[in-house]
């Protein structure tokens, strides 16, 4: 009997952390389907905010944006010939979309060298850690959903270079994570999240 609760609850953990959730519009109902034992958005995403001082909606927000909550999110591959499918564009990958590069840099300069772009809690720290970066570098202020998205899309040397002016995907991007981010805030409050 032991070994088949254990069992249960073992499937029943693998389950919740590969899934992904619902209602991801709704971030009260992405934290609460995420609201277990041992992985709890919430608190990873409150820890991001606190150690980094990004505000949670952005940080949520941008994950939002870039892979939909989706753990193992790759973007689509290129077609040859228009049929074939071929490279994909870029190495980013997981909950952040982070492109080797910048993951690497990260777990460098943070020490958090077993850091994974499809775990919640490494990919939180590491946008608080990039957006903080953007705040250090680029003087954008932490609050600042649009001008920190820039800096995530395009990097903070393309940024600095171009003066956060993007390219126009760019800037729709960046438009549709700060209305995220203010409806993520507004739904954090409502239900007592923030």
């Amino acid at each position: 009997m032991k070994h088949i609760l254990l069992s249960v609850a073992l499937v029943s953990l693998l389950a919740g952390c590969a899934s992904t959730p619902t209602h991801i519009t709704n971030a009260c109902a992405v934290l609460n389907q995420k609201n277990g034992l041992v992985f709890n958005w919430r608190r990873s995403a409150k820890k991001a905010e606190r150690k980094y001082g990004i505000p949670m909606p952005i940080i949520l927000a941008t994950i939002y944006t870039e892979s939909g909550f989706k753990q193992r999110a790759r973007p689509p591959r290129k077609k040859l010939l228009g049929f074939i499918p071929w490279k994909r564009p870029s190495s980013a990958y997981g909950y952040p979309q982070a492109v080797n590069s910048a993951w690497e840099h990260y777990r460098k300069q943070t020490g958090h060298t077993r850091a994974r772009r499809t775990n919640f809690d490494h990919a939180a720290k590491f946008i608080a850690w990039y957006h903080r970066e953007s705040v250090l570098r680029n003087g954008v202020l932490p609050n600042d959903a649009y001008a920190l998205y820039l800096n995530y899309h395009m990097g903070h040397t393309a940024y600095a270079r171009n003066h956060g002016q993007g390219n126009k995907i760019a800037i729709q991007a960046a438009y549709n994570m700060q209305t995220m981010a203010r409806q993520y805030d507004i739904q954090l409050r409502n239900c007592n999240m923030r």
